[in-house]
């Protein structure tokens, strides 16, 4: 069985602190170039879903006349439990 040295806590925090401080300064770096990139994306992709059901929206009236309703509800109606029998009692004086 091995015993823990005081030069090997040394070296274990060392490496646990550079690592932390590496990964600190890199996230500075990268961080804002990565939100940058995601909200760029969004948008484009905010732009695309807003442009596309109006032209395809206009097309597929202008060719289809049928008009459908759709009259099934989606939810279900919940069912009440049923424990048991209501008894109704009367005091009796």
């Amino acid at each position: 069985m091995q015993t823990a040295s005081f030069t090997g806590f040394i070296r274990t925090l060392f490496y646990i602190l550079a690592f932390y401080y590496i990964f600190k300064f890199l996230a500075k770096l990268f961080l804002p170039l990565l939100v940058k990139k995601v909200v760029e994306k969004a948008g484009q992709n905010f732009q695309q879903q807003q442009q596309q059901p109006q032209g395809a929206s206009w097309n597929q009236t202008q060719t289809n006349d049928e008009v459908i309703y759709n009259t099934k509800k989606d939810k279900n109606p919940r069912e009440t439990k049923k424990v048991g029998e209501y008894v109704d009692y009367e005091e009796i004086d």
